[in-house]
């Protein structure tokens, strides 16, 4: 298949590099891009875990000037794909979740001490799920510095466009509620809806999916479980 990445990178890349290896063409349009946040102020010192539930909120940290006490501190990654950054980046203490934010609050839970130091949630500006409010229903301290913002696209590429209009591109891939928004509203803006009621939308979950409704009826997709390895799977079963 010809396939659409729309992740920010680096892993739109690396995803890339993946699904060439199964197969595909593939072609790159980063719909959001990852500003990262000065962290000089945060203190750790009391805080008895971090918890990371994206890849960019690990990478933020890295670039911090308390990096060697944050990777001695015990991380509650999201999923697999966060785990793996975190001890890419030399975290010693990687303790996976379960793949989604929902279920990793009962992970955390189940593990973490009530009565110790306060949690410390690496959050992106916008919040799919809210890791932290739960957390502090359950009686956990919990403090959720900003550490990243993600800015949309504010228009696609000609080259992808072109492709589009041409039917060219048999699937794309979107991994996050706030990229599906910002497809919908760029295939709108650009007059690609009639262009796109054939494409194949492959996303990482169905609120990722929901996403999607302004596009109505298009064909939609969703991964078994929000991981990467679960849209791979659904991708190489091919076209619905």
């Amino acid at each position: 298949m010809r396939l659409l990445v729309t992740r920010p990178e680096p892993d739109a890349t690396a995803l890339k590099a993946q699904l060439i290896g199964l197969g595909h063409e593939v072609f790159v349009e980063p719909l959001m891009r990852v500003v990262f946040h000065a962290l000089d102020e945060l203190d750790l010192s009391d805080a008895q875990a971090l918890i990371a539930t994206s890849r960019n909120a690990v990478r933020a940290i890295s670039r911090s000037p308390i990096l060697d006490v944050a990777q001695a501190m015990p991380l509650y990654a999201v999923g697999p794909g966060t785990a793996a950054t975190a001890r890419a980046l030399g975290f010693h203490n990687v303790r996976r979740g379960p793949g989604a934010a929902s279920a990793l609050v009962g992970f955390i839970a189940e593990d973490a001490q009530v009565n110790a130091g306060p949690l410390i949630h690496l959050a992106g500006e916008v919040k799919a799920v809210n890791v932290a409010g739960e957390l502090r229903r359950l009686g956990f301290h919990v403090q959720e510095p900003v550490v990243y913002t993600v800015l949309p696209a504010e228009r696609l590429s000609a080259p992808i466009v072109g492709r589009f209009e041409a039917g060219e591109i048999d699937g794309v891939l979107l991994l996050s509620p706030q990229t599906a928004r910002t497809y919908a509203r760029l295939i709108v803006a650009h007059g690609l809806r009639e262009a796109v009621e054939r494409t194949v939308h492959f996303c990482l979950s169905a609120t990722v999916a929901h996403a999607l409704a302004a596009l109505a009826p298009v064909r939609v997709v969703a991964a078994a479980q929000p991981n990467l390895q679960a849209l791979l799977a659904l991708v190489a079963r091919g076209v619905p």
